[in-house]
């Protein structure tokens, strides 16, 4: 994996979708990333950086083990995929995981298990941002199209709030991470 720097748009209309994409972001700012990056022909990567800095932290990929192994001390977390098609949500404790034959291999007592190519992994976010009016706390890993290969998210508690534990220790991986 290699320290890639955050994606820019290419090409020639680039100023027009960015345009566009900013005042999607303005009349919604609480919307869904990968809507506004589709309604603006960008990807998502691109529309999360569009977003305010204070709501988003960029980490190398070569960080991806250490915050695997950070987050599986969290407990129960929400694991989304989020593809044109389908938003796929498992909570279950991330499970420690080995490198080998290409994949990051992850098994254990949790749904949560499977083989992630960590290599194609360019991008790490931490973000914190309003989320249809909501508080909503993820780390996000990033392809190098710019797409998200998955999201791993605060939880929260019947009453719909973030889990007091689980979002200082966020809060703390973030602290690291900027001080990298």
């Amino acid at each position: 994996m290699s320290n890639v720097t955050p994606l820019r748009p290419a090409a020639a209309d680039t100023a027009d979708r960015m345009a566009l994409l900013r005042d999607i972001i303005a009349k919604k700012p609480d919307g869904v990333v990968e809507a506004m990056a589709r309604e603006a022909g960008v990807p998502t990567q691109v529309a999360l950086e569009a977003m305010p800095h204070a709501q988003r932290l960029f980490a190398p990929s070569e960080q991806f083990e250490s915050i695997w192994r950070e987050i599986g001390t969290w407990g129960e977390i929400l694991f989304i995929v989020h593809t044109a098609d389908i938003v796929l949500e498992c909570e279950g404790s991330l499970p420690a995981g080995s490198f080998g034959q290409g994949y990051y291999n992850i098994h254990g007592d949790s749904p949560i298990g499977g083989h992630i190519r960590a290599a194609n992994c360019r991008a790490i976010y931490l973000v914190d941002r309003a989320f249809h009016g909501r508080r909503s706390c993820s780390i996000q890993f990033f392809n190098g199209e710019g797409e998200a290969m998955f999201k791993i998210f605060v939880r929260r508690d019947s009453e719909r709030n973030l889990l007091p534990d689980q979002l200082a220790r966020f809060e703390a991986l973030k602290v690291r991470l900027a001080a990298l």
